[in-house]
């Protein structure tokens, strides 16, 4: 059985609050933690080993939905989020959609459409790797988009994120912030590492190339579309060990406030007598 969340050390969470600065946020930052990595990585394991349990509970109790969107410059950790702070969760109460480019019947529709098919139904949850927030971001620094349609895309999402809300679901926001110094050293990693060179794109030093329109239209966007009821969290992800428990930290405390209880069982099972 794993401990209590409020017996668990957590971190506590960068919000952002409409003038946050990206600037001022240090990515190597250790979140009081001190630098310690093995008690970090420790207290990473009593969350997540909870964090299961809770996940369990959410598709047993099937009342609330779950929405994690993740977000981040190449390179910021997307992935690995996905493989450490989800491991050990059953399948079947969760599912991750990943965004790319979009197809021509995709774009036929409005850019939400295809967003709104892949959300949460109840008792799931769902994490978004990229997201509806690629048609505020790479639109803006390539010039598809203008300032004008941008600003009405924000009050758009602030308005179908409202909606989600309204109708069951928790939405958490995380941006994985990075700085440049480490993207260039796991870019590095990728040509260096056999293992990993097929993962390396050519494209990714076009937009690295175009770091500062980044982190502006990033800062710009987050903060029109950070709310009470759908935040965007800010996590220093330079060190993975930090990032994981971060994000770990704040889903474990979130989804414990929801007070979840298991469904009653059927009337009767007391005279049910196993052969």
């Amino acid at each position: 059985m794993a401990k209590k969340s409020e017996d668990i050390k957590t971190v506590r969470p960068i919000i952002a609050n409409g003038k946050t600065k990206l600037a001022d946020i240090d990515p190597r930052s250790t979140c009081s933690f001190n630098g310690d990595k093995a008690a970090t990585v420790a207290i990473f394991a009593q969350l997540n080993a909870r964090l299961v349990e809770l996940q369990e509970l959410l598709y047993a109790e099937h009342k609330h939905k779950v929405l994690v969107v993740l977000q981040a410059m190449d390179t910021g950790g997307k992935d690995g989020v996905i493989r450490k702070v989800f491991s050990g969760i059953n399948p079947l109460g969760i599912h991750v959609a990943s965004f790319k480019a979009p197809t021509a019947a995709e774009l036929d529709h409005d850019y939400l459409w295809r967003v709104h098919q892949r959300v949460p139904a109840k008792g799931e949850m769902v994490v978004f790797n990229r997201s509806h927030y690629e048609d505020v971001l790479i639109t803006r620094v390539e010039g598809w988009i203008d300032d004008r349609t941008a600003k009405a895309r924000f009050r758009q999402i602030n308005d179908f994120e409202t909606m989600l809300v309204e109708e069951g679901t928790i939405i958490l926001k995380f941006f994985l912030h990075i700085s440049r110094d480490e993207q260039k050293q796991r870019l590095q990693e990728r040509l260096d590492d056999p293992a990993k060179k097929w993962k390396f794109n050519p494209g990714d030093l076009v937009a690295r190339g175009k770091w500062d329109d980044y982190q502006r239209v990033y800062e710009e966007g987050i903060n029109a579309t950070s709310s009470q009821h759908a935040p965007w969290y800010i996590v220093p992800a330079d060190r993975n060990w930090v990032r994981d428990l971060y994000v770990c930290s704040v889903l474990v405390e979130v989804l414990s406030n929801l007070k979840m209880q298991y469904p009653h069982p059927p009337a009767g099972l007391e005279k049910v007598v196993i052969k």
